[in-house]
């Protein structure tokens, strides 16, 4: 299975899921922007990878729009060179439209990253030859004010079920592209890694290091005081830049 396949089986699997409480509307941009989710696997995805970097779940103006993980707008056509057409998700809240690429908002957390890896590397294609972003779920949840609801704030036995499905997604990911490291982005994401690695056979997960740069989102003010050096910093301490 390569991980065009094993996407499109995450895909169908999160939408036998069931979701009540606090949410009030679901998107999975993995069906209505599955052409340039598409375009960054089969452009980038592909073999092995040094680095896989892993992120919660999708932003409401970054993958939600573009398909792609951290998807803020001008970085994914600009830079990754990504414009395909976005339809909308079955049940759109008002307060959060689809609109593609057309959106005018940015998506700051995707700003951050993309930027700092557009500024360490002369091209996409020299990052993506070590390096892969991903995402650990790729749903995007709302409260019926239309605020974001991240996965951790789902209750329990949803969020275990959800958490199931995406630990095979992240298993079959690491079987594929056989990373040195695995740097979730974000407290939450590192532990979803220990997770998923702690699950593996102990064989295929040896001598791997599994750590953590600070999430750049703004909800964080450890990230408003100079993200890039601090992620810099830390990937450098790691052993994974020079």
């Amino acid at each position: 299975m390569d991980l065009l396949q094993l996407t499109e089986k995450l895909a169908a699997e999160v939408e036998t899921l069931r979701f009540n409480g606090r949410v009030a509307a679901v998107y999975n941009p993995l069906r209505y922007a599955k052409k340039p989710h598409t375009a960054y696997i089969e452009r980038f995805g592909e073999g092995r990878k040094r680095v896989l970097f892993l992120g919660m779940n999708p932003g409401p103006w970054g993958m939600a729009q573009t398909g792609v993980p951290f998807g803020e707008i001008d970085a994914v056509q600009s830079w990754l060179g990504i414009r395909e057409e976005v339809d909308k998700p079955e049940k759109e809240h008002p307060k959060r439209p689809v609109e593609g690429f057309e959106c005018t908002k940015s998506e700051v957390s995707g700003r951050r990253l993309w930027g700092l890896f557009r500024e360490k590397f002369d091209s996409p294609e020299h990052f993506f030859r070590d390096h892969y972003v991903a995402n650990y779920c790729p749903l995007v949840f709302m409260e019926e004010s239309g605020k974001n609801l991240t996965p951790d704030k789902l209750p329990s036995p949803e969020s275990a079920a959800l958490y199931a499905v995406c630990n095979r997604y992240i298993a079959g990911m690491i079987e594929l592209m056989r990373p040195e490291f695995l740097i979730g982005i974000g407290k939450f994401a590192a532990k979803r890694l220990s997770t998923v690695a702690a699950e593996m056979p102990v064989d295929r997960i040896r001598g791997v290091t599994i750590d953590s740069v600070l999430h750049p989102s703004p909800a964080n003010p450890a990230a408003n005081r100079g993200w890039s050096e601090a992620a810099e910093k830390k990937l450098k301490a790691i052993g994974i830049w020079k």
